[in-house]
């Protein structure tokens, strides 16, 4: 690399760091605690169609550790037969007042947990009306949403504090921060598929079309908002989306390394490239 180019690269870090700075002052709440207990393994629960093989077929492993879901799980059997310890909502989606798709059967879901759980949503949600008619048994934390990037030691500082993380471009880089603050030393990721572009195709009126499969069946309703959801994207958005979330994978990588933290992805085919693979 050249001298220029290096001139480059740090004012482009300083220029990453002051804004991030900026943007934990102007959007981060306060989160809730981390965790001073060391744990030993949580398998975060994604939604892709792996994970159907993984409950069919690796049931024991999943029942013997704590265990993270996500998103739209509390509609299936196997959220309250696996009971989850920990449950994650990062879209804002699930806090409109105007509820879309299934998002109402999923708090009517998560109104019926009758198992200790932890659910974890974004700070700027704390004065959500869902959150007030959850039962006792449930314990909601906080959690910012604020992407940041720049300096390592800052990211550090910004990161462990709960203030920031790198781009939640999907809802598993929140999850995976979660884990760490919460003391887990392991972290097996499971049903992250990420293969969006296999599924992916552009109609003869240049309509994009992204079909995202989940592990359980999605009904119309949801179908139909996804839908809604893509009808003016085009697909240089996507695919710039798509460098966002993997990208951000390798900043939470390296977050997990600087605090001793192995995370490892034991979906099989996964295109998340930045993780070592195991098996479950």
């Amino acid at each position: 690399m050249g001298k220029v180019d290096k001139i480059k690269r740090a004012l482009g870090v300083f220029a990453d760091s002051a804004a991030s700075v900026l943007k934990v002052v102007l959007m981060s709440g306060k989160p809730s605690a981390a965790s001073s207990e060391k744990k030993g393994t949580l398998i975060v629960m994604g939604n892709g169609p792996s994970l159907r093989d993984a409950i069919d077929n690796h049931r024991d492993e999943l029942e013997s550790h704590d265990l993270l879901s996500v998103n739209f799980a509390p509609l299936t059997q196997d959220f309250f037969s696996l009971k989850p310890k920990m449950h994650l909502l990062a879209d804002g989606l699930f806090f409109q007042t105007e509820k879309q798709g299934n998002v109402e059967e999923m708090w009517s879901a998560l109104r019926r947990v009758d198992w200790n759980m932890m659910l974890y949503v974004p700070v700027k949600q704390r004065k959500s009306k869902d959150l007030m008619d959850l039962p006792e048994s449930v314990e909601v934390k906080y959690f910012n949403l604020t992407p940041a990037s720049g300096w390592k030691w800052l990211m550090k500082f910004l990161y462990g504090r709960g203030l920031a993380m790198p781009r939640p471009r999907n809802v598993l880089v929140p999850s995976l921060m979660t884990a760490i603050r919460e003391g887990y030393s392991r972290i097996l990721l499971t049903g992250a598929d990420h293969s969006w572009s296999k599924t992916l195709w552009v109609t003869d009126n240049n309509r994009v079309v992204s079909v995202q499969p989940h592990f359980y069946r999605d009904n119309e309703k949801e179908r139909d908002r996804v839908e809604s959801l893509y009808k003016d994207i085009h697909l240089h958005q996507i695919y710039e989306s798509f460098s966002i979330a993997f990208r951000s994978y390798f900043a939470v990588k390296d977050y997990a390394d600087s605090c001793g933290v192995e995370i490892l992805n034991a979906t099989p085919g996964s295109f998340i490239d930045a993780f070592p693979r195991t098996q479950l």
